[in-house]
């Protein structure tokens, strides 16, 4: 018996994906944010002192940002660019994002990397994601 191969992905599952991402972290939907991260999936962000290496410690620090009031008022994508590599892709775009807590909200400008798998089980996850600056910021 062999192991069943992921299905190449395509240009649409990857933007479907993403479009995901960006929709739920615009709501502050918590669940459906992190329900399109893998458990073992890393991010690096950075006003971050250091790597996150799970989910796990990400929902953590977006707990923290919640519990202080903080909130995402709009994220909207744009420059999207995606390079297919079989059952994986990479997805670079800009995003710009309103988020604070109520009256000291800041709007920034950051690119994004997602990185996406689809497992064996057939299911499109964000294994990575890193936020960085754009030059001269």
């Amino acid at each position: 018996m062999s192991a069943a191969v992921p299905a190449a992905l395509t240009e649409d599952d990857v933007r479907a994906a993403a479009a995901h991402i960006v929709d739920a972290f615009a709501r502050t939907a918590t669940d459906d944010y992190f329900a399109a991260f893998a458990a073992d999936a890393t991010f690096v962000f950075h006003p971050e002192p250091a790597r996150l290496d799970t989910r796990a410690q990400y929902e953590a620090l977006w707990d923290s940002w919640l519990a202080d009031g903080w909130r995402v008022v709009s994220c909207t994508s744009r420059d999207a660019h995606i390079q297919l590599l079989g059952d994986t892709a990479v997805f670079t775009h800009t995003v710009d994002t309103t988020a604070g807590v109520p009256g000291d909200d800041l709007t920034s400008t950051e690119r994004e990397t997602i990185v996406f798998h689809r497992g064996a089980d057939g299911r499109l996850l964000a294994v990575h994601e890193h936020l960085s600056l754009p030059s001269g910021s």
